[in-house]
């Protein structure tokens, strides 16, 4: 390489998708990456060299936290130079390779793979880059395409892989011999009855109210309840009865697949009308993204071992609905906005959150009207609670009337403002940790996933690969909850943050907050509320504000007298007219 070493940072990049402590594992790569600066540029640029190492990640997306930041320090004129073990450290994508020499071009940075020692200012060396960054990616898309086979051969099986059994059913083991006399584990669904009526009946009323919502409604008031003992919620729902293993393996399922381009790994005569449908590769998980569903087209379907629960015509009738009612959906739509100041502080006396429900009238003052509304209330029709509604714009302005007369207290506010000020840093700090266990689990259980998908895609053999399937699966249903929890984490810190960031502002603000609130945005008051007031209850009757730093739990009381605008009626209708 021509590269002169006055002036030039180095920055060393390692990856590995998979933990290991031997071979090419990310300390083995940084040392030889150190020792090669030591040798052609001189010990001094070794021992200066920034180092960016992402393990756990897969080299098929450049999507990776300390790559991006490695590109963002080219780009800003701290990097010079990047050297890596082997060109499939960087990328195993051959647009992403090419991406990524174009924009080293544009900054006037350079590339250095020890393995492979391009050179790329040559056109031999070009050629040789594209060479090897093509066998890279093909090398990912053989693993990927092993991995489909494996999948395709035991797919003919119709067993279950593992994993959370769906409710109706509970995973049963059959042991058998081998030929060389071990004994070896197959699994299979086998029918919880009580559980699969349950199934039945979910897809029988769907079926009969076209609506998640009031089918929500309707589970919610019959106290019916998942297996987790919650109640079942539009999402749980929705995941239910998209499920295709309660479909019967029948001839319209089979007509249905064949339309949807997918070609059963199982013979016709095998739809039988009894036994269920087993789809496997219905989802992808991608590091640091949700849980995204593949295309029909790209699930492997077979006849499972299973017994089926609801026809394949009701199955598919589920489906259609489901895709209508999709379309009908309600959009936001740009100018709309929520000038709710208590979302999220107002509960109801039962303990569920009150939420703000718009309508398309407008007070005196011309503001939107709005009230709020219990949620259990709203989903249960009244069933579950009974509160009454109260008008969001009353007290939305009574809340802030009361921290007006607070502010005029200037020792008490200073006492408040100290107090909700150590509970923001002691909240985030707790986030904080709790977000870094979480994250550390997540690359622990990511890398347990990659060693399992590298052991399965080198097996030619379908013996051993039922263990194999069942750590991923089992695997990947965590990585799943854990990524839930810290997409809210994240959610909730940065929150956090925000108004700890903007604390001294609200203080001033809190300070003046007579003389300032008519001017302050909805955002403002929102943030200035939130620095002082831990919860707000309805009880029907009052609202109990409970503040940072009170001794007396039972709050400070509002008497909220009915409405006296006539335009709110607390116990009417539900969203007779809220958007």
């Amino acid at each position: 390489m021509n590269i002169s070493s006055e002036q030039q940072v180095f920055a060393i990049y390692s990856r590995k998708s998979k933990f290991t402590g031997k071979g090419e594992s990310i300390e083995n790569q940084i040392e030889m990456c150190r020792q090669y600066i030591s040798r052609c540029f001189g010990q001094e640029q070794a021992d200066s060299a920034l180092v960016y190492e992402d393990e756990g990640f897969s080299g098929g997306s450049t999507k990776r936290p300390n790559f991006q930041r490695m590109m963002k320090d080219v780009h800003s004129g701290k990097i010079q130079t990047i050297v890596c073990y082997r060109l499939d450290r960087l990328t195993r994508n051959t647009k992403d390779c090419f991406e990524f020499v174009e924009e080293l071009e544009h900054c006037g940075a350079a590339f250095i793979s020890i393995k492979e020692n391009f050179d790329l200012t040559t056109p031999t060396g070009r050629l040789m880059f594209t060479f090897v960054a093509a066998l890279a990616q093909m090398e990912r898309e053989t693993i990927a395409d092993r991995i489909r086979d494996n999948l395709q051969e035991l797919a003919k099986t119709g067993r279950w892989l593992g994993g959370n059994t769906p409710l109706g059913y509970e995973s049963e083991g059959t042991e058998y011999c081998k030929v060389d006399g071990k004994k070896r584990k197959t699994f299979h669904l086998k029918l919880i009855p009580e559980e699969a009526q349950l199934v039945q009946m979910i897809f029988s009323k769907f079926l009969e109210l076209k609506s998640l919502t009031k089918l929500e409604t309707y589970l919610l008031n019959q106290d019916y309840k998942t297996r987790q003992g919650k109640p079942f919620s539009r999402f749980a729902i929705r995941e239910l009865i998209m499920n295709p293993v309660y479909a019967k393996a029948d001839g319209a399922m089979y007509q249905y697949l064949i339309a949807n381009e997918v070609q059963p790994f199982s013979d016709q005569s095998t739809f039988d009308g009894s036994h269920g449908i087993m789809a496997y590769n219905r989802t992808e998980q991608t590091k640091g993204s949700t849980t995204r569903k593949k295309p029909i087209e790209e699930w492997v379907v077979s006849v499972g071992e299973h017994e089926g629960i609801v026809s394949g015509e009701d199955w598919i009738a589920v489906q259609g609905l489901l895709d209508e009612n999709k379309s009908k959906s309600y959009r936001w739509r740009a100018g709309q906005s929520n000038e709710a100041l208590l979302s999220g502080l107002l509960h109801c006396r039962c303990g569920y959150c009150m939420r703000p429900k718009v309508t398309s009238r407008t007070t005196g003052d011309g503001e939107r009207h709005f009230r709020y509304l219990c949620e259990l209330k709203e989903k249960s029709r009244r069933h579950k609670c009974d509160n009454k509604d109260i008008n969001g714009n009353h007290l939305d302005r009574a809340v802030c009337f009361e921290i007006k007369r607070l502010a005029e207290d200037k020792s008490e506010l200073n006492r408040r403002l100290a107090t909700g000020k150590k509970a923001f840093v002691d909240k985030s700090n707790q986030l904080t940790t709790d977000l870094e266990r979480l994250k550390k689990a997540q690359r622990e259980n990511q890398r347990e996933i990659s060693a399992l998908v590298d052991s399965l895609a080198k097996m030619t053999s379908i013996p051993g690969k039922q263990s194999i399937l069942d750590g991923i699966n089992e695997r990947s249903e965590r990585n799943k909850s854990i990524q839930e929890n810290i997409q809210e984490l994240e959610q909730i810190l940065q929150e956090q943050n925000l108004q700890s960031q903007s604390f001294e502002i609200l203080r001033d603000m809190l300070r003046s907050f007579a003389a300032t609130m008519d001017d302050m945005t909805v955002e403002q008051k929102r943030l200035a509320i939130r620095v002082i007031v831990k919860d707000v209850v309805w009880d029907g009757k009052k609202v109990h504000i409970y503040l940072f730093g009170d001794d007396d739990p039972s709050g400070d009381d509002i008497d909220f007298p009915p409405p006296d605008d006539g335009q709110d009626n607390p116990d009417g209708p539900l969203c007779e007219d809220s958007k």
